[in-house]
């Protein structure tokens, strides 16, 4: 089990990676629709929010898999 200087697998660290990136693009996501929506691109706004669920599921994803390999069930409820 590798763990590139930081005491957790390489796994791990790359699940919490993937995870962050989710999150932090759905935050910036949100924006980008409200931008589409404003210059009247309901294409591209629905475009952006299938981005933002489908990040919202990879980070969902992450959680699960997160928790299986610490060994605990995932701890409460994510709200999307």
């Amino acid at each position: 089990m590798a763990t590139g200087g930081t005491g957790f697998s390489d796994v791990v660290h790359d699940l919490i990676s993937v995870q962050y990136h989710a999150l932090k693009g759905g935050r910036e996501y949100e924006q980008y629709i409200r931008d589409a929506n404003e210059e009247g691109q309901p294409e591209i706004a629905d475009f952006f929010r299938t981005v933002l669920e489908q990040d919202a599921e990879r980070a969902v994803a992450c959680h699960r898999y997160l928790s299986r390999l610490s060994g605990h069930a995932p701890a409460g409820s994510i709200v999307r």
